[in-house]
């Protein structure tokens, strides 16, 4: 398989079903934008390998998984309106990202003030997955009307918050203190 195919030299590609429009387009912008998760996703998971953090097998495998389910929110985003999406989120996509943020609280200190993104760097690379996830949902709330029932704001949304507790259960389990936010600079 040929990796170029020069139909997109003019600004342009195709979203599922083939529909061509331009880069730019919101829908582009929203799956492009999940794409970029899902590389600082592996790239934590590149760090989560080389550290020492409980059940690092199970945490690896979680957070592939979540690159999968990534694939499927930018189904949703590159399916023209009116069209099947052939990779539907699930509500259970959704519980599973809730359940797991519910079993690594119960290991985490309280939060009593903001904390600044910082720590180990698998944690902070799971950081920057959360702003980037942010970004990818403020994009989809563009394209809301577009979308109809599709769960991906909600997903983008609980996987936000999924991220924040994931770069705070690695630093916790390194124990690397958490940098909380100073309000008399």
């Amino acid at each position: 398989m040929r990796i170029y195919t020069r139909s997109g030299d003019k600004g342009e590609t195709s979203l599922i079903y083939g529909k061509r429009v331009p880069k730019s387009h919101m829908r582009v912008e929203a799956y492009g934008t999940c794409d970029e998760v899902n590389a600082v996703i592996g790239q934590a998971i590149s760090y989560i390998e080389q550290a020492e953090i409980q059940n690092k097998a199970n945490v690896i495998e979680e957070l592939h998984h979540i690159q999968t389910i990534l694939f499927h929110v930018g189904s949703e985003f590159a399916t023209p309106q009116g069209k099947e999406v052939t990779w539907k989120l699930e509500q259970r996509h959704i519980d599973q990202l809730e359940q797991q943020i519910d079993q690594w609280q119960k290991d985490l200190p309280e939060l009593r003030n903001f904390i600044l993104p910082s720590g180990h760097i698998a944690a902070t690379s799971l950081h920057h997955a959360r702003t980037i996830t942010r970004r990818a949902e403020r994009i989809a709330v563009h394209l809301q009307e577009e979308l109809g029932e599709s769960l991906a704001i909600k997903y983008l949304n609980r996987l936000s918050d999924y991220l924040f507790v994931a770069a705070r259960t690695v630093n916790h389990q390194l124990n690397v203190q958490e940098l909380n936010l100073k309000a008399d600079i």
